[in-house]
C-alpha cells in the first residue's frame, strides 16, 4: 500500500498557486504534510556575471533542474529525506546551505512549470491547476518583486514582456488540461480549497496513506 500522496499545484506567476499550496499543508500537522517548491531548483549560473544572470529567462522549462526535482521526489516518495536547494533570488544563485525536508504522508510541490514537464507530472496523484486573470496574476507578481526581491517597475515589466507571459502561454496554460482539479481565483477561492483538504483528511482517517 502506498505510504503517500504527492500533489502537484501550478498556475501562472502570480495566480495564487502558492498560496493554496501554503493553506494545503499548514491544513495538517507539519508531521503529516510538506510543500516541495519549483522554485528552488532553479539551476546554478555561476559562470556569468549578475548583469548576464538578471537576463536569463527563468520561466523556460530549461531553466529549472528538474532531473534533481524529479530525483527528489522519487526519494520522499520512497521513504528518505531530502537536502532541497535554496535559492537567492536577489543573486540568482543557490544559497550553500540547502533545506532537509524528511518524508511525509502528503506531499504538495507548487510550481509554474511542474504540469508542463512529463516526467515530473506522471508522479502527481493528484494534479491542481491554479486558474486566475491575467491582470491579477501581473498585479500580484509587481507587488511581490518590488516588495520580496528588491526589483523595480521598469525591470519587472520588461520581464514580464519578454519571457513571463510568453512563456506562460507556451508552457503554463496548455498544462491546465492534464489537471484534475481546476480553482479559479486562486487563495481566495476557500471553498475549493477546504474540499480538496477533506478529502486528504478522509484518506488519512481512514488510513490508506499509513
Amino acid at each position: 500500500m502506498k505510504n503517500c500522496i504527492l500533489i502537484g499545484v501550478a498556475g501562472g506567476s502570480g495566480s495564487g498557486k502558492t498560496t493554496v499550496a501554503h493553506k494545503l499543508v499548514k491544513a495538517f500537522s507539519a508531521e503529516d504534510a510538506i510543500l516541495v517548491e519549483q522554485d528552488a531548483y532553479y539551476r546554478e549560473l555561476k559562470n556569468m556575471n549578475l548583469e548576464e544572470r538578471a537576463k536569463v529567462n527563468f520561466d523556460h522549462p530549461n531553466s529549472i533542474e528538474f532531473e534533481l526535482l524529479g530525483k527528489h521526489l522519487k526519494s520522499l516518495i520512497g521513504g528518505k529525506s531530502i537536502e532541497r536547494p535554496k535559492y537567492n533570488f536577489t543573486t540568482h544563485m543557490r544559497e550553500k546551505e540547502t533545506v532537509r525536508i524528511e518524508p511525509s504522508k502528503i506531499i504538495v510541490v507548487e510550481g509554474i512549470l511542474i504540469l508542463a514537464i512529463p516526467e515530473i507530472r506522471e508522479l502527481f496523484d493528484v494534479k491542481i491547476f491554479v486558474d486566475t486573470d491575467a491582470d491579477e496574476m501581473i498585479l500580484r507578481r509587481m507587488e511581490r518583486d518590488i516588495k520580496e526581491r528588491g526589483r523595480d517597475f521598469e525591470s519587472i515589466k520588461n520581464q514580464y514582456l519578454k519571457t513571463v507571459k510568453p512563456m506562460y502561454l507556451e508552457f503554463c496554460e496548455p498544462s491546465k488540461r492534464y489537471a484534475d482539479i481546476i480553482i479559479p481565483r486562486g487563495g481566495e477561492n476557500e471553498i475549493a480549497i477546504e474540499m480538496i483538504v477533506n478529502n486528504l483528511k478522509r484518506f488519512l482517517q481512514k488510513g490508506v496513506l499509513k
